[in-house]
C-alpha cells in the first residue's frame, strides 16, 4: 500500500529535504521551532506534525487522530508541498505509524532523534519492540537512496539526543554525519565525529523564558518549561545540520512565543492560571507539573484536570499518571479524554487507584463529561491558583465509546471562565 502511494504520486519525497522526527516527548515542539528558523533562514517548509499541517504560508490544524497521516494520506501531503515549490518538509514520525509502514517509500534525509521513555507498550508487545519501531526511521535514512538537489548532493544526517541513554542504539545506524545535543557535555559520538557535538548551557529559566547560549551565541525562548530547551536545542542543531547558523536560530526563537496546545495560557480575565497542554505520557506530567510548580504563586493551589486515553492504550501508564498528579497537586478531577470503546468509569478508577496508593489526601472527584469537569474547576479555582486541562491540547475530537464529537479545549475553557466571571458579577 505505501508503495502505491508513493507511485501514484510520483514519489514526491525526492527533490525535496526530508526530515523525520521520532522519540517520545518532544517531537511536535521540535519540529514547530525547527520550522521556524528555517523559515527565518529563507527556506519554503512544510509540516506534518501531530499539531498541524502546513504548506508554506498554509496551515490548519490536524484534524486527524493520529500524529502520523495515513500511508496515502502522507504521500499526498508530500506531493502537495513539492507542488507547492517547498525545499523541506517535516514530519513527525510515530512508532505506531512505523508500525503501520507509513514510513515507506519516503526517502528522509535527516532523522532526530529527540529522547525515548515508556509509552505504546501494550501496543508494541514491550520497550524493546518501541525502541526498535523508533530506530527504523534511522533504518530508513541509512538505507535510502542518495538525493541530488539543484545538482547538489544531499547528505543523510543523524541528529541524537546525547543526554537520553538510548542514544548508543540510534548511534549504530549509519549516516553521512551525525550531529549530538545536549546539556550534559558527553559526547557518545566515536571520536572522529566528536566536533558535531553541540552542547548549550542554561543560563536563566523564570517567568519570562529560558536563557542558553550555544557556542558564543546567547538564545533566548519567551516559553515556560526547563524541559523547552532540549526541545530548542535539538532544532537549533538540526537547522546547523542544515546549514543554518545559531545567529539566524536566535532570531527565529525569540519570536516563538506559544507553541499550540503546549503550556498553553488562557487568560479571559480571570485571577487563575488556567493551562492547556497535551500531556499524557508520565514523563509529560512531570514535566508539566514542574513547570505548574514555578508558575504557582504564593498560597495557590494546582488543580489538575485530566483522564488517561482507553481502547485498551496503555493502560499501565494509567496509575502512572494518578501518582504523579497525586505528587504534585492539590486537588485532583479525573475525566474522560478519549475513552473509545471502553467504559469510562473504570478507566478514571484505574488512575484513581493510583492516587490512592500514593496517600494522596487532597480532593479527587471523577466527572466523566469534561465540560462539565472544566466548569467545575474553573468555579472552584481561587485567585493565584493553576488550573491545568491536560490530555487534549490542539486535538479536535473526542472519541466516546459511540460517536467522535468535536472538540476544542482552549474554546471550552476560555467559554467556561467568562461564563463563571459573568455569573459573579
Amino acid at each position: 500500500m505505501a508503495f502505491l502511494a508513493a507511485l501514484w504520486y510520483s514519489f514526491p519525497s525526492e527533490g525535496m529535504v526530508v526530515v523525520g522526527v521520532t522519540g517520545t516527548k518532544g517531537k511536535s515542539s521540535t519540529i514547530f521551532m525547527l520550522s521556524k528558523i528555517l523559515e527565518e533562514a529563507g527556506m519554503k517548509v512544510a509540516v506534518s506534525s501531530s499539531l498541524m499541517f502546513k504548506i508554506k504560508e498554509n496551515e490548519w490544524l490536524n484534524p486527524y487522530h493520529m500524529t502520523m497521516a495515513g500511508r496515502f494520506k502522507l504521500q499526498e501531503f508530500l506531493y502537495q508541498a513539492k507542488q507547492a515549490g517547498c525545499t523541506h518538509v517535516l514530519i513527525e514520525t510515530t512508532s505506531e505509524g512505523i508500525k503501520q509502514y507509513r514510513h515507506k517509500f519516503i526517502n528522509f534525509d535527516v532523522a532526530i532523534f529527540t529522547n525515548l521513555t515508556p509509552e505504546h507498550i501494550e501496543a508494541h508487545g514491550g520497550f524493546e519492540n518501541y525502541k526498535r519501531a523508533k530506530g527504523k526511521l534511522f533504518e530508513a535514512l541509512a538505507s535510502g537512496s542518495a538525493k541530488k538537489i539543484n545538482g547538489a548532493p544531499v547528505p543523510k544526517i543523524a541528529v541524537l539526543n546525547m543526554d537520553d541513554p538510548h542514544a548508543e542504539y540510534f548511534m549504530r545506524f549509519g549516516a553521512d554525519k551525525k550531529y549530538g545535543f545536549g546539556l550534559k557535555g558527553t559526547c557518545k559520538l566515536p571520536a572522529q565525529e566528536q566536533n558535531a557535538c553541540v552542547f548549550a548551557s542554561l543560563t536563566n529559566s523564570d517567568a519570562a523564558g529560558i536563557a542558553f547560549t550555544v557556542g558564543h551565541t546567547a538564545l533566548h525562548l519567551p516559553l515556560l518549561g526547563q524541559f523547552n530547551i532540549y526541545n530548542a536545542l535539538c532544532a537549533v542543531v538540526a537547522a546547523q545540520s542544515l546549514g543554518v547558523n545559531a545567529d539566524v536560530a536566535k532570531e527565529a526563537l525569540k519570536k516563538v512565543i506559544e507553541i499550540p496546545g503546549r503550556m498553553k495560557f488562557v487568560q479571559s480575565g480571570q485571577k487563575f492560571s488556567a493551562i492547556i497542554d497535551l500531556a499524557h505520557t508520565p514523563s509529560s506530567f512531570e514535566a508539566v507539573f514542574e513547570t505548574a510548580q514555578a508558575v504557582r504563586k504564593e498560597k495557590g493551589r494546582i488543580v489538575a484536570v485530566f483522564g488517561a486515553a482507553g481502547g485498551g492504550r496503555d493502560k499501565w501508564k494509567r496509575p502512572e499518571l494518578g501518582s504523579i498528579a497525586a505528587k504534585n497537586a492539590d486537588h485532583i478531577i479525573l475525566t474522560n479524554e478519549d475513552p473509545y470503546d471502553e467504559a469510562p468509569r473504570g478507566i478514571l478508577e484505574q488512575i484513581k487507584g493510583g492516587i490512592t496508593a500514593a496517600n494522596f489526601r487532597g480532593p479527587v472527584e471523577i466527572v466523566e463529561d469534561r465540560t462539565l469537569a472544566i466548569r467545575h474547576a474553573v468555579n472552584l479555582a481561587r485567585w493565584n491558583d493553576v488550573v491545568l486541562f491536560l490530555g487534549k491540547g490542539t486535538e479536535q475530537t473526542m472519541v466516546l465509546r459511540d460517536a467522535t464529537i468535536p472538540w476544542n479545549e482552549e474554546e471550552v475553557v476560555a467559554v467556561e471562565i467568562r461564563n463563571m466571571l459573568y455569573d459573579r458579577k
